[in-house]
């Protein structure tokens, strides 16, 4: 595959500038048991900056996914990484009360982030008076990507099949959901039906505008369906109008979460490189930034990403 570098991707994406990253931000949070920690990351220049709140996997933190962080604020974004109380950085006990409902945490964590961007301002130096709440992307991988899928629209189905309580905000008007995962009931295992009962979405309420993220390699052990399981957002929603497949691509996507992270099954730079240079192409022109960005994007995955990926859309 030729180099995305020097292709119309750099177009689409526009030029990469200087960032600045603060962590932790602590925002209170007195129902939750622990206080809210978040990583902000941004330019270090430029007003009006689009806000992407971006949601983890499950064990991990805000410490994590640097490849898409870094790269979205390096292209003009500020960027919020919540650390969840799932994380292994707080280990929190399977016994923990909280446990049951901590996929419900994961979605108000975004929120509170949502209702406290003032503080997130005042708490990193030189970014006060620069955010525009007016232009909200909510983003996640794995776990992570059915957090955002919430707000965006997506419910829980309960077990008579009736969709729960809506948890959307109209504050959000964009979406990038990486390796969401698909249907419930019988498209779950026994273990994760027993474990997961929030895994059972309802994804006809997605009307958000987003885009998906899966690797056609996906092979979940939650699942006993193969990698289209990654791709029901995308033919259920009707928010989800876009899809970016990744040829060879597991459930890292070529190492979002990290440069040699050890849980990276399919550590691959043009996969990685791919997915930043499509998802913040997206981001650009969801959230008003640069209109033409998406379509330039599109043709660029046409022309020189044949051998890593292609974009469907509906």
């Amino acid at each position: 595959m030729p180099a995305l570098n020097g292709s119309p991707f750099d177009v689409a994406t526009g030029d990469a500038s200087p960032t600045v990253s603060v962590k932790p931000v602590v925002l209170p949070a007195p129902d939750r048991g622990d206080e809210l920690q978040v990583r902000v990351t941004a330019p270090v220049t430029g007003d009006r900056l689009p806000v992407v709140v971006f949601s983890h996997g499950f064990g991990e933190s805000m410490a994590g996914y640097a490849p898409l962080s870094d790269f979205w604020a390096a292209h003009g974004f500020a960027v919020v990484q919540p650390t969840h109380l799932d994380s292994r950085s707080l280990g929190l006990s399977p016994e923990d009360p909280r446990t049951p409902r901590v996929w419900r945490t994961r979605v108000e964590d975004l929120t509170r982030i949502l209702d406290d961007l003032d503080r997130i301002e005042a708490s990193v130096p030189g970014l006060a008076g620069r955010l525009d709440r007016g232009r909200i992307a909510a983003a996640g991988h794995s776990y992570g990507a059915q957090t955002a899928s919430h707000l965006l629209g997506a419910r829980v189905l309960d077990a008579d099949g009736e969709a729960g309580e809506d948890l959307s905000d109209a504050r959000v008007t964009a979406g990038v959901l990486l390796s969401l995962t698909g249907t419930g009931g019988d498209d779950l295992t026994p273990f994760a039906a027993e474990a997961f009962p929030f895994m059972n979405p309802a994804f006809e309420p997605l009307t958000t505008r987003a885009l998906a993220v899966a690797g056609d390699h996906d092979q979940s052990f939650l699942s006993p369906r193969g990698p289209d399981w990654f791709t029901d957002g995308f033919r259920l929603s009707p928010g989800v109008r876009d899809l970016l497949v990744l040829f060879g691509g597991e459930h890292s996507l070529g190492g979002v979460s990290g440069y040699e992270v050890a849980a990276t099954t399919d550590e691959d730079p043009d996969r990685l490189a791919l997915v930043q240079r499509v998802t913040s192409a997206y981001l650009r022109t969801a959230l008003g930034v640069e209109g033409s960005s998406w379509t330039t994007a599109t043709a660029a995955v046409a022309e020189h990403a044949g051998s890593v990926g292609r974009l469907d859309s509906k």
